[in-house]
């Protein structure tokens, strides 16, 4: 797992397409990458931990810890293509963007900053619907952020980016049928 993580962010740092990049683009884009490689363990640390070789309260704790480190990758991301091109990010955020990738982007932004922060504040009857609401979300974040890095054509490598986005669909598939 350790290897579809790292192996995206170290081929792209060796993209010829780095060259054209300011330093805030180039961040962004890491923080892109990084977000994605979060999302790999995530659903893994509730849904399957012992699949990790940890104890379940231990994998819950875990979440808690990737869970806000994700959220700020993901907004570190959006924050340096806010300072790189504002225009552009607007037209995203209003949904009127021409390109695919970027609507693609925000429907798993939206589910992401849901799921982290909305989802622990609902008030419903019982810490199962919650946890539901939770899991559903999260059904839209991970395709959709595999869809907007599929979609774009960058410094992310070909083979290291499909593997980690097949990877990434995987365990989240594995949380709608918990394992016993």
């Amino acid at each position: 797992m350790a290897l579809l993580m790292i192996a995206p962010i170290v081929a792209a740092a060796f993209s010829p397409l780095l060259t054209w990049r300011g330093p805030v683009y180039q961040m962004a884009g890491f923080a892109g990458i990084a977000a994605l490689a979060l999302m790999l363990p995530q659903p893994l640390l509730t849904a399957a931990p012992r699949i990790l070789g940890i104890d379940p309260a231990r994998g819950r704790r875990m979440h808690r810890l990737v869970g806000p480190a994700l959220v700020a990758a993901v907004l570190l991301h959006v924050a340096g293509l806010w300072v790189t091109s504002p225009p552009d990010v607007i037209d995203v955020l209003l949904f009127r963007s021409p390109t695919p990738f970027s609507l693609w982007g925000m429907i798993g932004l939206c589910a992401i900053l849901a799921a982290a922060v909305l989802t622990p504040r609902l008030r419903v009857a019982t810490l199962r619907i919650r946890r539901m609401i939770h899991r559903g979300l999260t059904l839209f974040a991970a395709p959709s952020a595999v869809a907007h890095t599929i979609l774009i054509e960058g410094t992310m490598e070909p083979v290291t980016k499909i593997a980690l986005s097949i990877a990434v669909i995987a365990a989240t598939a594995l949380t709608l049928r918990p394992l016993r």
